[in-house]
């Protein structure tokens, strides 16, 4: 899926926790898109296997929440305090939602509509690949939009300024993703048939794999 989906699916799980622990804090909600995102800054050293990790993102989180919950009930702590707190595990908990989420995605091969890869996500407590369901097809599928847009609508309803706005960008740039996904691998194709090998070789193997 689209790292802007993953985003704004991360803000929404921030907008529900905020709404629900009454912390509106903005730090919580823009740990919630951060962390949304968090996994894919390893798109070129071992994407979808580098910072993904769905059992163990979910675990620290559910260890991060419980702390949070044990201190707000003691009073123990400041509200500073208690705010980042929460602010981590919401930060955990939206980069597990973002590993998990990409299990019911596409594969990882350079055209994923066309379904050959069997590698959706790597789960380090497994030790092995996690295969795509494919329930959305490719990042950049139409359905992918129509997740980036449900997701998106807390940030719209409920929110004003920077964050409101954040989510609009957001959605504007997955509409235009979605627009040249499919041209972009043709672009791809021409490049890399006129790039020396040896430029290549800095290119992950994934974007190049099935144009050798």
């Amino acid at each position: 899926m689209m790292a802007t989906t993953h985003g704004l699916v991360g803000l929404a799980f921030a907008a529900g926790v905020a709404a629900t622990t009454r912390d509106p804090a903005p730090v919580v909600l823009w740990t919630g898109l951060l962390g949304g995102v968090l996994p894919d800054l390893d798109l070129y050293w071992g994407h979808r296997k580098t910072l993904h990790f769905p059992v163990y993102y979910t675990a620290t989180a559910a260890l991060a929440g419980g702390l949070w919950t044990a201190t707000a009930a003691t009073g123990i702590e400041t509200l500073s305090a208690s705010t980042a707190l929460l602010a981590l595990a919401v930060l955990l908990g939206a980069a597990a939602v973002h590993s998990v989420m990409d299990a019911f995605g596409g594969g990882l091969e350079l055209r994923p509509w066309e379904g050959t890869s069997d590698r959706a996500v790597y789960s380090h407590f497994h030790g092995r690949w996690l295969p795509p369901k494919r329930w959305i097809r490719y990042d950049g599928a139409p359905e992918d939009l129509g997740l980036a847009a449900v997701a998106a609508a807390p940030a719209l309803l409920a929110t004003t300024g920077v964050v409101r706005h954040a989510a609009l960008l957001a959605l504007c740039v997955s509409a235009g993703y979605v627009l040249v996904r499919k041209p972009m691998v043709r672009v791809t194709e021409w490049v890399v048939a006129r790039t020396p090998d040896r430029v290549l070789g800095y290119v992950p193997e994934r974007f190049v794999a099935d144009l050798r």
